[in-house]
């Protein structure tokens, strides 16, 4: 279900200067960074991508959505990762993505930290924009 204007408690704003070679910034100056595309795809490599933000972004946003799950289910994610694998191809339509999130849980089971990583993928508000439209992949 999405939200509405109404609901919203923060919005980040990032401005981008020309496109993947150039330059990205927020508005409260806390990331500025080169963009430049990798050398894979025929860029310079010398500055972060999209696909690098991206997985910052899904990675960091999981890890929250993995904490609120472990509260719920009083598990233990103490000293837990998540990794974020965010691959960019040519389809049909140009471009698209694919990513991998890849979970290390070291205080619960094999068959827990499955069970966790899957309800935090239910609830993780990226992984909500991202259902149905891309492939994603999870792993513990």
């Amino acid at each position: 279900m999405s939200i509405q204007q109404s609901d919203v408690l923060y919005t980040a704003v990032a401005t981008a200067e020309n496109g993947r070679d150039g330059r990205v910034a927020t508005d409260d100056g806390k990331l500025d960074v080169v963009v430049n595309p990798p050398k894979e795809m025929g860029g310079s490599g010398a500055g972060t991508n999209p696909e690098q933000l991206f997985a910052a972004g899904f990675s960091a946003c999981f890890q929250g959505a993995l904490g609120v799950v472990a509260r719920q289910e009083q598990a233990d994610v103490s000293g837990s990762t998540v990794t974020a694998e965010v691959g960019i191809g040519k389809n049909d339509g140009g471009f698209g993505i694919i990513v991998k999130i890849s979970a290390v849980i070291p205080n619960v089971d094999a068959a827990t930290a499955r069970e966790l990583v899957e309800k935090a993928h239910r609830v993780c508000p990226y992984s909500k924009a991202t259902r149905g439209n891309i492939t994603v992949e999870l792993a513990v």
